[in-house]
């Protein structure tokens, strides 16, 4: 069993902390400011020319397709190496994300049949389209079992009708990924299909957004007798269930990623002040608490990324179902940062919690972390159903 990183992960690894470096810290006031000027509006936080450019530079220095398969144009260097890339990137507030989003990626690749992957895998993969999921209902969030998003059979057509909530990328994605019940009186498993609708679609409307906490400003999309042949029903009828909670595992894995490498932020910034400051004659780095503050950091972000990169490996080596580690990194790794950037704030003080830091701003976006993806709750709560039905796992 080797935990050290393949030598082409740790090229990669240092690529990526040089753009970081170089491209995105740099525009972290300008994050900070446009955060906080934002208001009720769907401001993005980059102008569109920045992001245009952050994502010209990072093809330029290939951090473009880490995940996707060579096949569709990409490098092919697996889920582990996309993990490491976020861990990275997320050593600074910027909303970057290497293209393409991975867990869409993830999905289409199961599901696209025929001209679909011309007409949407290819171009997601090479970045000419982008992508959302909109799963998330009024009255469905954790749930599947209660969305109402249905998606009848009329005259040889699908039609679809339905509200969904808090979607992110709505009302700029190229297309939309629709999760829909077609069977309502089948079991749980075989009730829901999922559909490509295209921006523009008839019938489809993105009406309201959510400003909410940080970079998330999502939307609410209406479908309103939306009408599709069968070239828009993505993967069979009735058999999405599986290969979306995979997709939602992969998304996971990316959280605790992100999770990783905000903490590492915080308690650089920790070990630095630590050193730097003095207080009552004496640096904070004699003062036994920092000192616990710190050696309890470092100890759950590096538990948290031998979890994150075990699930990872998993996704890369196949397996089929791999949800009870993803749920372990997504309850693990979003309330680790929670706590680490909570004592680097006390740490800073007052400082801490002005905008003259990143600090402030990742304790509130990381609150979100929490509730996203599956809120904690829900997680111990299938962690203990599996572990009282089939007993421990052999370890």
């Amino acid at each position: 069993m080797d935990f050290a990183l393949p030598e082409d992960l740790v090229l990669v690894r240092d690529t990526v902390a040089r753009f970081v470096r170089e491209e995105l810290l740099p525009l972290e006031p300008l994050v900070i400011r446009r955060e906080a000027e934002r208001g009720f509006t769907d401001t993005p936080l980059l102008p569109p020319d920045v992001s245009a450019r952050l994502l010209e530079k990072a093809r330029d220095v290939g951090l473009w397709g880490i995940d996707v398969p060579r096949d569709l144009g990409g490098q092919e260097f697996g889920a582990l190496a996309k993990a490491v890339v976020i861990e990275q990137l997320k050593h600074s507030i910027v909303p970057f994300v290497a293209p393409p989003d991975s867990p869409n990626l993830y999905l289409l690749r199961r599901l696209c049949r025929g001209d679909q992957v011309e007409r949407y895998l290819l171009p997601y993969a090479s970045g000419e389209k982008t992508s959302c999921l909109a799963l998330t209902e009024p009255d469905a969030g954790s749930d599947m079992a209660a969305i109402r998003t249905r998606a009848e059979r009329r005259g040889g057509k699908w039609v679809l009708n339905g509200t969904k909530t808090f979607i992110s990328h709505a009302r700029h994605a190229d297309f939309i990924i629709i999760i829909a019940v077609t069977d309502p009186a089948a079991e749980r498993h075989r009730r829901f299909s999922a559909f490509l609708v295209d921006r523009g679609t008839p019938g489809l409307s993105v009406p309201a957004c959510y400003p909410m906490i940080g970079e998330y400003c999502p939307y609410e999309v209406v479908l309103e007798d939306v009408t599709l042949d069968d070239g828009q029903l993505l993967g069979e009828a009735g058999a999405v269930y599986e290969p979306l909670q995979a997709r939602l595992s992969v998304r996971r894995m990316e959280v605790g990623a992100r999770c990783i490498g905000l903490a590492e932020r915080c308690l650089s910034m920790m070990v630095e002040q630590a050193n730097g400051r003095s207080t009552f004659g004496r640096p904070l780095a004699d003062r036994q608490a920092v000192q616990w503050w710190i050696a309890d950091s470092f100890q759950e972000l590096e538990m948290v990324r031998l979890l994150t990169r075990r699930l990872a490996w998993r996704i890369d080596s196949g397996e089929g179902d791999f949800r009870t580690d993803a749920a372990m990194v997504k309850v693990q790794a979003t309330e680790m940062i929670q706590r680490v950037a909570d004592r680097a704030i006390q740490l800073f003080g007052a400082m801490g919690v002005s905008k003259a830091l990143p600090l402030e701003y990742i304790s509130r976006v990381t609150r979100v972390y929490r509730i996203v993806e599956g809120p904690s709750e829900v997680h111990r709560w299938t962690l203990a159903r599996t572990l009282l039905k089939n007993g421990l796992p052999v370890g």
